[in-house]
């Protein structure tokens, strides 16, 4: 066999992804403020790209011809003011020239810059760590118990509770533990009650104390029976402290107004406010769909480079090479926002066609429905059609959903249509808002329940859509 150098000639078919494709589909799958931030981000970058503005009137005036301009001025000559100068007779010279040659106050003009808008400051919102800071440089300790106090703050998690070892603590600040102890006591008699525990009972302990309202029973069902009143147990909490079950009620009653966590009202987060992609209005008999474009500016591109190219003029290479790349670059990112508000709304369109009876009746109407069906009503691929969905919200006579929420599995049903999931979990909510709350239903009876409906459900299938709907267990929901 020879060996050699040999050329060969195979033709092959290959799926690239031009740089467009691959804009778009990252657009695709951006929610709301992501994509404001990330035309901020190319406009900043890119110097073909710029907003459009709304039209000025200002444009029209200089617009104006001239010819009208000194038409007007030859009707409507302008007249020349003059004025009378007259000087009385009887004016003291002496003390005019004194007075405005004497050296009195120098009046001079100063730069006066914009003023900042006060309405734009806001105030700072207080920390847990340093509202306890602020209290325990008021109670005038030494220096050495100080440090120890600011060493404990250090130590507590958002909540307030203490996470360190007092151990460690003491270890830390070369100190006896007994030192630490003493230091924490003072530091829980703080605002808010119940801060700086090591758990909840210690925090409920404190702030029964605190309030004043301390008392044997709420004392020990605090420290022994957390449990059963966790499971809403009364009867063994009154069996085991010889009291009756009204009294277990009446110390229950003052326990829910305690708080489980002080250091809540501190926190720093801040609420999420979502911003519909889509709103559906009804009108007559059918539904509109309009697209949100507040705050998104419009973008086109620059005028001045744009001309620049057009028109021939003496530019370097470099620079032509430079601008056309923008320019195109800006021309792509405009196309793909386009195409992306045009496959949101065929998405959408797609939906109430499928899902026509939950906007017109609610969520008891919702249809089973999957990706495919949407991506073969408007002939796009399934994984397009996720991108569109994902993190999109449209605002319906029904409420705000996200577009994923439309999407349901089936539930089957005897004698009938199956239904969507999303339903049943509606029908679940109802059936225990309506519940008796000194007998609620069990997970068993709710499946029960909805099998007389024609709804085959299992009892597992039952407790999993209500932990999704965050409801608790029927031994947890019973009311005392």
């Amino acid at each position: 066999m020879e060996i050699g150098l040999q050329q060969s000639l195979t033709l092959t078919q290959q799926l690239v992804m031009t740089p467009q494709l691959q804009q778009a589909i990252k657009l695709l799958q951006l929610s709301r403020i992501e994509l404001a931030e990330m035309i901020q981000q190319e406009m900043e970058q890119n110097p073909a790209l710029e907003e459009q503005g709304p039209e000025d009137s200002a444009e029209k005036a200089l617009s104006t011809p001239e010819s009208d301009v000194q038409l007007s001025e030859r009707e409507t000559p302008v007249k020349e003011v003059t004025i009378d100068e007259k000087v009385r007779p009887d004016t003291d010279w002496e003390n005019y020239i004194n007075e405005y040659n004497s050296t009195g106050r120098v009046y001079t003009e100063t730069e006066h810059t914009e003023a900042p808008n006060f309405e734009a400051f806001t105030s700072e919102k207080t920390t847990l760590e340093a509202h306890l800071k602020w209290q325990l440089m008021l109670h005038g300790l030494d220096e050495k118990n100080e440090k120890i106090g600011h060493m404990i703050i250090d130590n507590l998690n958002q909540d307030g509770y203490l996470c360190s070892d007092v151990a460690e603590i003491a270890q830390t600040a070369q100190v006896e533990p007994d030192q630490v102890e003493k230091v924490l006591s003072v530091l829980q008699t703080l605002d808010p009650p119940g801060v700086c525990a090591r758990d909840l009972c210690e925090t409920l302990l404190i702030q029964i104390r605190q309030l004043g309202i301390e008392n044997p029973v709420l004392t020990k069902i605090i420290k022994h029976h957390l449990k059963n009143l966790e499971n809403r147990n009364s009867k063994k909490i009154a069996k085991a402290l010889h009291i009756s079950v009204e009294d277990v009620r009446a110390a229950v009653k003052i326990l829910q107004y305690l708080e489980p966590k002080p250091g809540r009202k501190f926190s720093n987060e801040e609420p999420t406010y979502i911003i519909p992609d889509i709103y559906v209005y009804k009108v007559k008999d059918g539904f509109k769909i309009v697209m949100n474009d507040d705050g998104l500016p419009k973008l086109r591109i620059n005028r001045f480079y744009k001309n620049a190219i057009a028109d021939g003029k003496k530019i370097s290479r470099e620079t032509k090479t430079y601008l056309n790349e923008k320019m195109q670059s800006a021309s792509w990112l405009i196309k793909s926002i386009h195409q992306r508000q045009k496959t949101i709304y065929l998405v959408m369109e797609s939906i109430i066609k499928f899902q026509y009876e939950f906007f017109e009746k609610g969520i008891a109407y919702l249809r089973p429905l999957i990706l495919k069906d949407i991506a073969e009503d408007i002939q796009m691929h399934e994984s397009t059609i996720s991108r569109v969905t994902t993190n999109k919200y449209a605002y319906t006579p029904q409420g705000l959903f996200e577009l994923k929420y439309f999407f349901n599995s089936s539930i089957e049903r005897t004698g009938g249509a199956s239904m969507a999931s999303a339903s049943v979990k509606e029908r679940i909510r109802l059936l225990i808002e309506s519940e008796d709350p000194g007998a609620p239903l069990s997970d068993d009876k709710i499946a029960g329940i909805l099998q007389d409906s024609n709804i085959q459900i299992a009892r597992r299938t039952v407790a999993k859509y209500r932990k999704v709907l965050n409801i608790l267990p029927s031994n947890k929901r019973k009311q005392l």
